[in-house]
């Protein structure tokens, strides 16, 4: 798993994505405190987070798009799948390595807070809430985006699924409302990742959130790599 983690991750920062993923979103962190600083007030970091938030989601399908496909497309996978290390280990390396790149632009995107501490008081518990929750939201979304890649050898395919996936979870809210049978409507709003969002949003550290945001992780990290599994053996 350390070996395909090194890889990935290697790969990310000798191609152009790693860099421009995480310079994208570090230039719209910026813009996002500088907004803050310039109206005078750090009341509003909590929306400004919630652009964020949508801006992240984006970004993400193009990090995880050539993940398990590039692979594929370059039959590469034929090396991993014959290597005496466990499928389980290829994904979990895959998706580290997706997930530290998501990870080492939201980290750095706490650079501004910091230099905000200087002249005022931010609302830290606000800022490590939303941090903590963009954290676990993207993580869930980097294991999807990481199985779609790996049900196709086009990366463009796998990044446009995993983008709509994104655009359907964040809506979901807004299906569950105009349901009108009660039991659909609740297993709709059991599955809404928004809902359990939220709380870390507010500065709340949800426990049954975070438990449910890991364990959609653990689930289509399997998942993934039972598809894998199963071109082992074909």
């Amino acid at each position: 798993m350390k070996a395909v983690f090194k890889r990935e991750l290697r790969s990310y920062f000798a191609s152009p994505i790693g860099y421009v993923c995480v310079a994208a979103l570090l230039a719209l962190y910026g813009y996002i405190y500088f907004q803050v600083m310039a109206s005078g007030s750090s009341s509003n970091i909590s929306a400004l987070y919630a652009s964020m938030f949508t801006f992240s989601m984006m970004v993400i399908p193009i990090i995880t798009m050539r993940s398990m496909s590039d692979d594929q497309k370059n039959k590469t996978d034929q090396a991993l799948l014959t290597a005496p290390v466990s499928t389980i280990s290829i994904v979990t390396g895959k998706f580290l390595a997706c997930f530290f790149v998501y990870f080492l632009a939201s980290t750095l995107g706490l650079l501004p807070a910091v230099a905000l501490t200087f002249f005022a008081s931010p609302p830290w518990g606000m800022i490590l809430g939303n941090y903590l929750g963009t954290l676990l939201y993207g993580g869930a979304m980097v294991a999807i985006g990481v199985f779609v890649s790996s049900l196709t050898v086009s990366q463009i395919i796998a990044a446009i699924v995993t983008f709509a996936i994104s655009v359907f979870l964040m809506m979901i809210d807004a299906l569950t409302a105009s349901l009108s049978n009660t039991w659909l409507s609740a297993v709709v709003s059991w599955l809404s990742f928004q809902s359990r969002y939220t709380p870390f949003t507010q500065g709340l550290f949800n426990i049954p959130s975070a438990v449910f945001f890991l364990s959609v992780m653990a689930v289509f990290i399997f998942l993934t790599a039972r598809k894998v599994e199963s071109r082992r053996w074909s």
